[in-house]
């Protein structure tokens, strides 16, 4: 754990992305200021800036909480996200500077790394920061606050992508550093058809893992149906 105000910032980041605090949990400032060795000014200011961001919400009177995820807010998400999504990656096309692209790579490649790995923390803040470039390359004042949303459920939704427990959830992971390298390619070359391809293909990969998130595999209700038919027979 890092100390002071960037600290306290960068942690709380993370520990949001990546559902350590769980949606709605309340931040108590008192004992936050005195793991980080700030004041409870600091602390506000750092919740302030949060706030702007889309981590946390402050109720009047009642302090600082993680955003919620509720049945609207993920509704939203998911009719949103693909829309902004592309109009990011139009813009990113046109409008990247060299030093973002390389950017781009290097994070790249520590995504590919911790992939490598299997080190869950670190696929989703490189994932997350990955995306959080290509929405800096659109330099669009209106559609970054929307990504920056978009971004923090993305990460908390599929975060079990990133705990592959089967070879086909490793497989679609795999397939997930493949497109990112076909991002870097396709925003260097700036071919804008290319990108939006991207951009709905790798929507889709991420919607299927996001709905095994929300909806885990149970038993299937024929299965149930059979069981309970195979006990009556064996009681007659």
């Amino acid at each position: 754990m890092k100390n002071g105000k960037r600290g306290l910032y960068e942690d709380l980041k993370r520990q949001i992305l990546t559902s350590e605090l769980e949606p709605d949990q309340d931040l108590d400032e008192v004992s936050i200021g005195e793991r980080y060795g700030l004041s409870r000014t600091p602390v506000r200011e750092i919740f302030h800036r949060l706030e702007g961001e889309g981590y946390v919400d402050i109720r009047a009177n009642r302090g600082a909480r993680v955003s919620s995820m509720s049945h609207q807010t993920l509704r939203h998400f998911f009719l949103v996200a693909p829309m902004v999504y592309a109009a990011i990656g139009r813009l990113a096309v046109h409008n990247y500077k060299p030093r973002q692209l390389e950017e781009l790579r290097d994070t790249q490649e520590r995504f590919r790394a911790a992939s490598l790995s299997k080190e869950a923390t670190g696929m989703v803040l490189s994932n997350n920061r990955f995306h959080e470039i290509i929405g800096e390359m659109s330099g669009n004042v209106y559609l970054q606050p929307s990504l920056g949303r978009l971004l923090i459920d993305h990460a908390r939704i599929g975060h079990t992508f990133f705990r592959p427990r089967n070879d086909d959830m490793a497989k679609r992971l795999l397939l997930a550093v493949e497109h990112h390298d076909l991002f870097i390619s396709a925003i260097g070359s700036r071919d804008e058809d290319a990108v939006v391809d991207l951009v709905f293909e790798h929507w889709e990969l991420s919607r299927e893992n996001m709905e095994m998130f929300i909806a885990p595999a149970g038993m299937k209700a024929d299965t149930l149906v059979d069981r309970a038919a195979a006990d009556m027979e064996n009681v007659s």
